[in-house]
């Protein structure tokens, strides 16, 4: 059996499985992101980053850029776009001299993303532009019910103000979240407290995931909805447990501006490996 290179990332502590594939030759199962992200039998993450070229996989989204990046949730279901992840993606391609820091485009199943290394080493991702839900939603905690701003990034969020991050409770349930018919797919929850105009904190309960320590695209749908209740600060940053994030929007464009940090790069151990591939 040939070897399985992997690496382990994060991105402030949200953190990855890279699994290169330039040649679309692993097929990546559910059981199979399952098992990698274990943190006891496993390498461990909240997620699993497949590297492969767009023309070595037969998914409608992997178009328009050189590279596709094959995002899955730790319980193996897809996601439209990780902005933690795509920053460790993107360092991986440069790192590898398969991509310009000075700029790459990156195909998701939310549309083509442009990347670019900053002077500091941090990376910045145009995230598009953000969606607002009409209705509006309610958030469960407890026996307490919050008011909610839902927004896609393209991932579905659901946004609740509080007066500290603590009110969220220990979070190691998914909230209820209502009307269920707003997020069909279910929805990522973040908790939101203000410190102060252009700065915020935030915790997040992730689909598919669990409580994570940051959350790219929660960081921006939380900047987008913040300026909507009217901080007007171009530059909103974000803390959340793993770190800060900034985000900065443009004409309704967002970008969100972090770290990308490659933590190990080995390759699986071979009875492992044959159990899955």
């Amino acid at each position: 059996m040939r070897e399985v290179r992997v690496l382990k990332g994060h991105g402030t502590g949200n953190d990855f499985v890279l699994l290169p594939d330039l040649d679309g030759e692993v097929e990546l199962t559910d059981a199979m992101v399952a098992a990698l992200c274990d943190r006891r039998f496993g390498i461990g993450g909240n997620g699993v980053l497949r590297v492969v070229r767009s023309s070595a996989t037969d998914d409608p989204s992997a178009t328009g850029a050189e590279f596709f990046m094959d995002y899955r949730n730790a319980d193996g279901s897809s996601a439209q776009m990780c902005g933690n992840g795509i920053r460790v993606f993107a360092r991986f391609l440069v790192e590898e001299g398969l991509a310009s820091p000075e700029g790459m485009d990156i195909a998701t199943r939310g549309g083509v993303r442009h990347v670019r290394r900053l002077p500091t080493g941090e990376y910045a991702v145009g995230m598009g532009q953000a969606r607002g839900v009409d209705a509006v939603a309610s958030v469960m905690v407890g026996n307490r019910s919050y008011p909610a701003i839902g927004v896609h990034v393209p991932n579905p969020h659901a946004v609740v103000f509080v007066t500290s991050v603590s009110a969220a409770g220990p979070l190691d349930r998914a909230p209820e979240v209502s009307p269920e018919h707003l997020f069909p797919e279910g929805v990522n929850v973040e908790f939101v407290e203000r410190i102060a105009p252009g700065h915020v904190r935030m915790r997040v309960h992730e689909r598919g995931v669990g409580e994570t320590l940051s959350c790219g695209t929660g960081a921006c749908a939380v900047a987008w909805a913040v300026r909507r209740q009217g901080d007007d600060a171009m530059r909103i940053r974000v803390d959340v447990p793993g770190g800060t994030l900034h985000v900065e929007e443009r004409d309704g464009e967002l970008e969100l501006i972090g770290p990308a940090v490659i933590v190990a790069d080995g390759t699986l151990e071979a009875d492992w490996a044959a159990a899955w591939i």
